[in-house]
């Protein structure tokens, strides 16, 4: 037997979920719970007939095999369910407490729970008919308040409207989502307005009503929702007397307030947005005084103003004129600047203000004369909801902070900022969807690793994050196995715990914030926890990274940025590209759940590479060569704005250090796709910005991929292999002449070693394809001799399509430089000559006749030998 089973005091979502269930499986028998909201039950007078529902004294008897639970996560008790009972959940809430290992779940964090199951009877071909549609329809609209509540995702629309399309009646719903209230109720209701209280805290409005019920046992959320219609709080707290206990019912709009953990704290439960809980022995006034006491504690400080400005803005004196405020938006790719004489501000210069004003011939007009003016600030302590009132009452779409105690501008905020923190996009992925994706990414060693360091954050009260290119590459299939974590925390403290607990080493920054967790594969706690034998044989890091959430600034165009802690939220916009700002939640009933505050979910969905900010590539320019290779590897275009800007800053690349610019090289160096990173690089004259003689055509192409393929052969006996990133660079500065060669060696900083086979490998460019051409062995051979080994093997990588070069770079690898004469230094000493350059010489004279092979035995090497004595001693007779 199956059996399909819901809460108690069952609203439409419950039900629709449960009607929903039961069309999946015709076998199946769907029990209606004892307590029924009275809006769903008058729906089910009218028109539960058709939908096959039993009441719960009519449960047949026998052994339960199958029990699926669905919009809760709690089972329940009834004869014929066993420890053999397979049970399965379906539900959009958090995950309240540890499931029974043995069950199956279905959980997402979606609008409704009918959502789910609607999608399903989708991917099966089942459709309702028009009651049934109506029905799933109710099960959705009440639990997102007709799609109105920010809760509600695409996948509660596109439900929705496929519900619709299969002929759901809005007009049935209509009546039952704003149903009558009886004559009680209506007591109750003017009594909860009668005394309902609105309080402030964290800048939240709360309003709390509570009144002792006549004969009230059910309802009360219906109550609810018409006092949440009056009063339009963040968060509203209904509390009413039902036989000796007080029935809690609490609803939130904002995502500072949780309202499953004030349920969970009374011993309910719920959703962040809509909880309940029955408390017992507690008089109303108490459980009153207990809940204005919590709340604080749970309600979340506002977002303020400080978390979304943009710091160090630069600003402007009222005498610069139009046209040098143009040139200076030009540049730097700034919307807008403060105006401002010392500390006082004077108004706005808006990029539109600027334009129409060159447009009418105004350059040389002062730029106090276009602008908007007046003295509109705002200081980093107010809150967001104070920004949107400033911007709304101001018409400013960019308002300029100040700082309270001296009035000094330090930041600038703009409508972008506000709709991005008040409106985040979310990507449709679902947590369970995700976590499925990390799932499959992983090993399960790596998996279980990172389920560990989740929950000792968690006990720490940290939050804990995947952020970035991880989570970008996860969400497009094509995930790594490398990723740091961001804590919003003590991001030492917790990878100093874990090595207490679990082995390893902690290195640690603590200006930075940042630690490296060195793994102790052998600790048998680590193996322990992580259900395993052998440590050797787990699939883990070497190490791991933890990163304190932090801010950065600039304090001007290249430099290095300067660091301090802050939110997810500014870590993450501290970052390159929107693509980049994702990020994935680890700790507690929060994992799997993805952020989104830039607009990366939306820029993935359209293949765009786009920066965060307008001065992005001002403050690091290297952003550029990052932007192209994303571009490139991803398939994506650079978006045209930010192309733009990248184009803008183009001569700042020359303000940045060779060691940056090279490890940005280097990486694009190991990219597959190397050949179209740099003919894009060209394309944007990325190239010539790092140095005039840098340049990219078909023969580097081809040299390149060379490069990245060579394995010198054994016969070669090198005492080192050759990096690609050698052999590339060698041919990049091959055909320069020696002095751009010399002035690219200097601008990428190069180490002193490789400056000398880079030059090598250019001289040899110029000296060897004569030689080789009409020399013999001997020729080759002095002028080789002079040459590191990298060099020769970087110049036979260069030398494609001259085979006589290649040849004598070859033979002399292979062959040639071992050819040695018998004679050595001790054996002129025997034959009476006295030591001095003529030994070199005549050393020399003999290797080069077995090179030419004018003598090819120690017979004729000796006679040779005879030879230039004789002509030596006859040489010094004269």
């Amino acid at each position: 037997m199956h059996l399909i089973f819901t809460h108690e005091q069952a609203d439409f979502d419950a039900i629709a979920a449960l009607f929903a269930a039961r069309l999946l499986d015709s076998e199946a028998l769907a029990v209606l719970p004892r307590r029924i909201n009275r809006n769903v039950r008058a729906f089910l007078t009218l028109y539960g007939d058709s939908l096959s529902f039993i009441e719960f004294d009519e449960i047949p008897r026998g052994k339960v095999k199958r029990l699926t639970l669905v919009d809760t996560q709690t089972s329940v008790s009834l004869k014929g369910h066993t420890a053999q009972t397979k049970v399965h959940v379906i539900d959009h809430h958090p995950q309240d407490r540890e499931l029974d290992p043995s069950w199956s779940v279905h959980r997402d964090e979606i609008g409704a729970t009918t959502t789910l199951l609607v999608e399903t009877l989708q991917e099966a071909g089942v459709e309702p008919d028009l009651v049934g549609a109506t029905l799933l329809l109710l099960g959705i609209y009440e639990d997102t308040g007709s799609l109105l509540y920010t809760s509600t995702t695409p996948r509660d629309v596109q439900a929705s409207a496929w519900l619709l399309d299969r002929g759901a009646s809005l007009a049935i719903a209509a009546d039952f989502l704003d149903h009558p209230l009886s004559s009680e109720q209506r007591m109750l209701y003017e009594r909860l307005l009668e005394v309902a209280e609105t309080i402030e805290i964290h800048g939240l409005s709360i309003v709390v009503a509570g009144a002792p019920s006549q004969g009230i046992m059910d309802e009360v959320s219906t109550l609810a929702h018409k006092l949440r219609d009056v009063f339009d709080p963040a968060g509203l707290f209904v509390l009413v007397v039902l036989n000796g206990s007080v029935q809690l019912v609490a609803r939130s709009s904002s995502d500072a307030l949780d309202v499953s953990r004030v349920a969970e704290h009374f011993g309910g439960g719920g959703h962040d947005r809509a909880a309940a809980a029955l408390i017992r022995d507690k008089s109303l006034e108490a459980v009153r005084s207990e809940l204005m006491e919590l709340l604080p504690t749970i309600i979340e400080p506002p977002k303020t103003v400080g978390e979304i400005m943009s710091r160090e803005p630069q600003v402007l004196e009222p005498s610069v004129t139009v046209a040098q405020a143009s040139e200076r938006m030009q540049r730097f790719g700034h919307e807008g600047y403060p105006v401002v004489e010392g500390d006082t501000t004077l108004g706005l210069l808006t990029r539109r203000a600027v334009d129409r004003a060159m447009t009418h011939g105004m350059g040389d007009r002062s730029v106090s004369s276009v602008m908007e003016a007046g003295a509109v600030t705002v200081h980093p302590s107010d809150s967001v909801q104070h920004l949107q009132q400033v911007m709304m009452e101001h018409n400013w779409g960019q308002v300029p902070v100040s700082d309270p105690k001296t009035g000094k501008i330090i930041g600038i905020v703009t409508r972008t900022d506000l709709l991005k923190t008040l409106a985040p996009v979310s990507l449709s992925e679902s947590s369970s969807i995700l976590t499925e994706k990390l799932v499959q990414a992983l090993p399960a060693a790596r998996l279980e690793l990172l389920k560990l360091i989740a929950q000792r954050a968690a006990a720490k009260n940290d939050a804990l994050y995947i952020v970035g290119g991880f989570v970008r590459d996860l969400l497009l299939g094509q995930p790594s196995l490398d990723f740091d974590l961001v804590v919003e925390g003590d991001a030492i403290g917790l990878a100093r715990e874990l090595a207490e607990l679990y082995g390893g080493r902690v290195s640690s920054h603590r200006r930075f914030g940042t630690a490296k967790w060195r793994l102790d594969h052998k600790n048998a706690e680590l193996t322990k926890a992580l259900n395993e034998q052998d440590g050797e044989s787990l699939d883990l890091p070497a190490s791991l990274d933890f990163v304190t959430a932090r801010a950065e600034f600039y304090a001007h165009p290249t430099a290095l940025p300067s660091v301090q802690s802050g939110s997810i939220k500014l870590d993450l916009h501290r970052r390159d590209f929107t693509l980049n700002t994702l990020a994935m939640r680890l700790d507690g009933r929060h994992y799997g759940h993805l952020l989104d505050y830039w607009g990366g979910g939306q820029d993935l969905r359209n293949g765009l590479i786009r920066v965060l900010h307008s001065i992005s590539f001002v403050d690091d320019p290297t952003r550029a060569l990052r932007a192209v290779r994303l571009e490139q590897r991803l398939g994506f275009s650079i978006e045209d704005r930010t192309q733009e800007l990248l184009l803008h800053a183009l001569p700042l690349l020359d303000r940045v250090s060779g060691d940056r610019v090279r490890s940005e090289l280097e990486q694009i160096f190991e990219e597959a796709n190397l050949p179209q990173i740099m003919a894009r690089l060209k394309e944007l004259e990325l190239l010539t910005a790092i140095h005039p003689a840098l340049t990219w055509d078909a023969w580097l192409e081809e040299r390149f991929e060379e490069a990245r393929a060579f394995s010198a052969p054994e016969e070669w006996r090198l005492a080192a292999r050759p990096s690609s990133r050698l052999l590339i660079y060698a041919s990049w500065l091959f055909r320069l002449s020696s002095e751009e060669a010399a002035a690219v060696s200097e601008r990428l900083k190069f180490s002193l070693v490789v400056q000398r086979v880079l030059m090598e490998a250019n001289k040899l460019g110029v000296q060897l394809p004569s030689v080789a051409q009409g020399g013999v062995p001997s020729d080759i051979v002095a002028v080789l001799d002079e040459m590191r080994e990298m060099t020769l093997a970087a110049a036979w990588v260069a030398f494609d399509g001259d085979e006589a070069s290649r040849k004598a770079l070859d033979q002399y690898l292979r062959q040639w430089r071992f050819v040695q004469p018998k004679t050595d230094g001790n054996a002129l000493r025997a034959l009476g000559l006295p030591p001095g350059p003529e030994y070199k010489r005549i050393l020399w004279d003999l290797r080069a006749a077995w090179l030419d092979d004018r003598i090819g035995s120690e017979e004729e090497e000796q006679q040779l030998l005879e030879r230039f004595i004789e002509a030596q001693e006859t040489q010094e007779a004269d």
